[in-house]
């Protein structure tokens, strides 16, 4: 198991030694002991650990929730509450900084290693999936990146320049993306992947088809011919004309 750093917060002095006995058995690293929410949100800003593990209760002006809040939204740093309340008042206040795990005091070393690789886990994942939110998003936003597209393959996002993509195929809820060297089936629409291609370059032939307008070596009513004997590509009747318009035609 590789080292996950651990911050600890709880003001009763003879709970946070055991509770930081009880990590390091474990195999975890304590960066430090924090006996107050205003200790706390300084003490994770200067070391950020990995996970912050935080009474509820605890002495002070500030709470553990608050402290717990400020942490999250400032260091993004996930939580995970000790306490002896279980009420049902106090579950209501602290789900509003959304933790990633709830440990009932007395709890068992078990309970404690459960919660923290499954919050440790869920948040990497969580991070993951913003991150690869954010990217797509940007992609979107900037008209510059037309010229290639990022595919998700086998858990991977991988690149590829629309000027290899000799044509594009409608299957049910997917839709096939035929490259040069690759194929690339994704969960999508026409309509969608239309919109990200540029338009200058691809023009919808026909219900399922979109090709590459300089990928076309011949046109054989119904159908056109792609270069490289890639494929033959009925053309839809509603969409001869606007071909027609687009080809170079002498």
């Amino acid at each position: 198991m590789s080292k996950t750093n651990i911050l600890i917060v709880e003001d009763e002095s003879i709970v946070a030694k055991d509770i930081q006995h009880s990590l390091k058995k474990l195999g975890y690293t304590v960066l430090g002991i924090c006996s107050s929410g205003e200790d706390a949100i300084k003490m994770a800003a200067d070391v950020k650990p990995d996970l912050v593990l935080m009474d509820i209760m605890l002495k002070g002006d500030m709470s553990g929730i608050e402290a717990a809040s400020e942490i999250r939204e400032k260091l993004n740093i996930p939580i995970i509450y000790l306490t002896a309340y279980a009420d049902e008042a106090t579950l209501s206040k602290a789900k509003v900084s959304e933790p990633y795990g709830y440990i009932i005091k007395p709890f068992k070393e078990i309970d404690l290693h459960t919660s923290i690789e499954m919050a440790i886990y869920k948040h990497e994942k969580q991070t993951d999936i913003k991150k690869e939110r954010d990217f797509l998003f940007s992609l979107v936003e900037n008209k510059e990146s037309k010229d290639i597209l990022f595919v998700k393959s086998n858990s991977r996002l991988v690149k590829v320049k629309t000027s290899d993509i000799f044509y594009i195929e409608a299957l049910k809820d997917y839709v096939v993306i035929n490259a040069a060297n690759a194929r690339y089936t994704i969960h999508s629409t026409m309509k969608d992947i239309e919109k990200k291609l540029p338009s200058l370059d691809f023009i919808r032939v026909h219900r399922s088809f979109i090709v590459r307008i300089d990928k076309i070596v011949a046109i054989e009513q119904p159908n056109l011919i792609l270069e490289e004997d890639k494929k033959i590509i009925p053309i839809g009747g509603s969409y001869k004309d606007n071909l027609n318009k687009r080809l170079n035609m002498v």
